[in-house]
This record gives structure tokens, C-alpha cells and sequence, in this order.
């Protein structure tokens, strides 16, 4: 018998969690599923990726307490595209099964909808990897053309002289002693000993 975490979550206190609870607990039963614990989340936006009972189920998740997760609709794990995505890849890494019961979607089956789903889900984790890289590149044209200094200022927090005598040291094919050895001789060379 699976044992399952159930996941609820209501966007404000004016809401139930009700309306998803009953279905899941119907759906456990008829599937004779272990309920290991039920983490329901009122009044906290889908949109924030930190919820208190969510970080909890993560955190159980990974100590393998359960070997799979019950929605009542993936919109309740969260809204943020980049979030579900990591959700999503984190629970594949681990095995963790994840059934939405209304949208029909049960990731432990080998069927056409549940390799679909897997699919697409890299699909768009490569294209969201892709949309932050074309950001960041246009940020950085957008900072050249201002006139704006790249990276870290010359200078800045690193007051050290450095030495470039380890470098062709370890360029011209000595070893680590060697180049240990030839830094106390360049010392004892520059004091007199």
C-alpha cells in the first residue's frame, strides 16, 4: 500500500479547502492509499514559492516519508511556471509519484498522457532555462550600451598585491613542491639570507 501526502491550498481565509479535500479522501479510499499526512495551506498565494505546510511536505519528501504526492489540481502546488518546473524535476529525481486527480494526471503510470506530461514539462523547463539566458544577455548589452562597468570594479574589496610568479611557475611544468620551494628561495633571495 502507497503511502501519500495530500497537498490543499486555498489563495484566502474566505475559502475552504473543503471543495478539494472530500475528492482526494474519495479518491485515496477508492484507491486504498496510505494517508501518511495532509498539508493544507489557507490563505497563501500560489504565486509565493515558500508556504509553510508546502515547505513542510518538501522537507518530509525528501526524508522519504511518503512515495507519493495528491493534488486535487496542479494549480495548487503552485502558479509560477519556474517553481512548478522545479517541483516538478525534483519529484522526478526522487521517484515521487504525483497524481492530480482533476486534471486527470498520474505520473506513476506508463501511459501516453503520463509520458506526455514528463515531456512537455521538459520541454518547458528547457525554454524557461532559455528565456532567463536571453535576459540576462539583453540586461548585459543594455549595461554595455550605457556605459555601465561590467563585473567587479578593478580594485574593489581585494587590496593584495598578487604574485604571477605561481602562475609561470606552474606553467613551465614544475610541481606543486617546486613551485613551494622556489617561493622560500625567491624570499630568502629578496632578504639577504
Amino acid at each position: 500500500m502507497d503511502r501519500v501526502a495530500i497537498y490543499l491550498r486555498v489563495s484566502t481565509k474566505e475559502q475552504t479547502i473543503n471543495t478539494q479535500r472530500q475528492p482526494v479522501m474519495d479518491y485515496c479510499k477508492y484507491h486504498n492509499f496510505q494517508i501518511y499526512r495532509e498539508y493544507s495551506d489557507e490563505g497563501v498565494s500560489g504565486s509565493t514559492t515558500s508556504r509553510p505546510m508546502f515547505d513542510l511536505m518538501l522537507k518530509d519528501m525528501r526524508a522519504g516519508e511518503f512515495t507519493s504526492i495528491i493534488v486535487y489540481r496542479l494549480d495548487r502546488l503552485g502558479r509560477s511556471l519556474g517553481h512548478l518546473l522545479q517541483i516538478f524535476e525534483e519529484l522526478r529525481n526522487r521517484r515521487i509519484q504525483l497524481i492530480s486527480i482533476s486534471d486527470n494526471i498520474n505520473t506513476a503510470d506508463d501511459s501516453p498522457t503520463a509520458r506526455a506530461f514528463w515531456s512537455l514539462l521538459s520541454v518547458f523547463s528547457q525554454l524557461e532555462r532559455e528565456i532567463i539566458v536571453e535576459r540576462v544577455r539583453a540586461g548585459l548589452a543594455r549595461a554595455r550600451r550605457e556605459g555601465k562597468q561590467l563585473g567587479r570594479r578593478t580594485g574593489s574589496k581585494d587590496k593584495n598585491k598578487r604574485s604571477v610568479s605561481g602562475y609561470r611557475l606552474r606553467y613551465a611544468g614544475r610541481s606543486k613542491e617546486e613551485r613551494r620551494l622556489g617561493k622560500r628561495r625567491n624570499k630568502n633571495m629578496s632578504t639577504g639570507n
